[in-house]
C-alpha cells in the first residue's frame, strides 16, 4: 500500500458519529486518505437528512492496494445494513452491522498493516451486552492483547483510569500492584515514542485524602508500594489526593494523571477541556482512537453536535502516523 489511510468504523449507526464525521471532512484537509467502513444506505439517508453533500466512492476491501485515494470523495467500504429511516432508536437490531464492520476493519488492519484506526461510539448495553466492560476490552480480545491502557489524551494534560467502565463497588477488588505497573509502563512507552520524553506521571490515591479509617487501606497496601517500586524506573510520584490535583498550580506539573477509577479522572478532564480530548488505546499492534463521546441519542438528527473530538483524533493520526507505528 503506497498510502497511509486512516481507517474509520461508524460504530452504532444511530448515533451522532456520522454527523460529526460530515462536519470534520467538510472543514478539515487531511494529508492521508480516510477510509470509512459503514453502510451506503445509512450514509446516503443521513447525508440527506443533515443536508450534507459529497460524492461517495465505493471501495473493494480485497483490492485496497490498487486504489489511488484522496479525500475529494467519501472512500467507503460498504457493510450491509437496511435502516427504515435515517435515525432509529438504538437497539440490538444494529448489532450485526456493528460486529461485521469491526470484523472487516480488523481483517484490513491485519492484511494491509494499517496503523491508524478510529471507531465511532457503540451502545455498551446493547452491543457488548455485559460480555466486555467497554470497546477497549472488546478490541483487545479480538487481537489477543492482554495489556492495554485507556489514555484520554489532551496536549496539555492526559489522564488514565486504572479500572475502566467498572461499577464503583467493584473498583477496590480490581486494583492491584501489577495493574498499576502495567499502565505506567504503557504510558511511558507511548510518550517516549510519540514525544521523545519521559512523562511526569501523578498517581492518585483511592480514598479521600489518601486515608481510610478502615483496617485495610488500599493507598497504604497497594498504591504507595507500587509508586515506590515505579520511582526507580519512571518519573512517577504520589499518591495525590483527587480533590486538589486538578487545581492549575498542581496539574501543570504533570503530563499524565492516573486515577483508580473512571470518573475520578475523566470528570475533571472533561470539565477542563470539554471536547478537546481523544481516547487512545495503548498496547494494541496499531493505534486505536475514538472520539471522547457516546452515541448521544438525544441529539440525533439535530445537526448540533460538536465535532472537535473527532477532528482532534484525525489530526493526531494524520500528523503523527510514522511515530505511532507499533506503540
Amino acid at each position: 500500500m503506497n498510502y497511509n489511510p486512516i481507517l474509520v468504523v461508524t460504530g452504532e449507526p444511530n448515533s451522532i458519529f456520522l454527523e460529526i464525521f460530515f462536519k470534520v471532512i467538510k472543514k478539515n484537509k487531511t494529508i492521508n486518505p480516510i477510509i470509512l467502513i459503514s453502510s451506503k444506505k445509512l450514509l446516503s439517508m443521513q447525508m440527506k437528512k443533515l443536508r450534507f453533500k459529497k460524492k461517495i466512492k465505493l471501495l473493494n476491501p480485497l483490492t485496497l492496494d490498487e486504489y489511488k485515494l484522496d479525500n475529494k470523495s467519501i472512500n467507503l467500504i460498504n457493510v450491509e445494513y437496511h435502516p427504515s429511516k435515517a435515525f432509529e432508536k438504538i437497539s440490538i437490531k444494529s448489532n450485526k452491522f456493528i460486529d461485521n464492520s469491526f470484523k472487516l476493519a480488523f481483517k484490513i488492519i491485519k492484511k494491509n498493516k494499517i496503523h491508524k484506526f478510529i471507531n465511532g461510539p457503540i451502545s455498551k448495553k446493547n452491543f457488548l451486552n455485559k460480555k466486555f466492560l467497554g470497546i477497549t476490552e472488546y478490541i483487545s480480545k479480538k487481537f489477543k492483547t492482554k495489556k492495554t491502557c485507556m489514555l484520554i489524551y489532551n496536549k496539555n494534560l492526559s489522564v488514565c483510569p486504572i479500572t475502566t467502565h467498572l461499577p464503583l463497588k467493584l473498583v477496590t477488588k480490581e486494583i492491584n500492584k501489577k495493574l498499576i505497573k502495567e499502565k505506567v509502563s504503557l504510558i511511558n512507552s507511548f510518550y517516549k515514542k510519540r514525544f521523545g520524553l519521559n512523562p511526569k506521571i501523578a498517581i492518585l490515591g483511592l480514598n479521600p485524602h489518601c486515608e481510610s479509617v478502615h483496617s485495610y487501606n488500599e493507598d497504604e497496601k497497594i498504591i504507595k508500594p507500587s509508586i515506590n517500586y515505579l520511582k526507580n524506573k519512571y518519573n512517577v510520584s504520589g499518591p495525590y489526593s483527587a480533590d486538589t490535583i486538578f487545581l492549575k498550580v498542581n496539574r501543570k506539573k504533570f503530563d499524565v494523571i492516573i486515577g483508580m477509577y473512571h470518573d475520578q479522572v475523566l470528570t475533571p478532564l472533561k470539565t477542563l477541556y470539554e471536547y478537546d480530548a481523544i481516547n487512545i488505546t495503548l498496547g494494541l499492534p496499531f493505534i486505536r482512537i475514538s472520539p471522547d463521546h457516546g452515541p448521544n441519542e438525544k441529539m440525533l438528527g439535530k445537526n448540533k453536535s460538536n465535532p472537535t473530538s473527532l477532528l482532534k483524533a484525525i489530526q493526531f493520526l494524520d500528523k503523527n502516523w510514522l511515530k505511532l507505528k507499533k506503540v
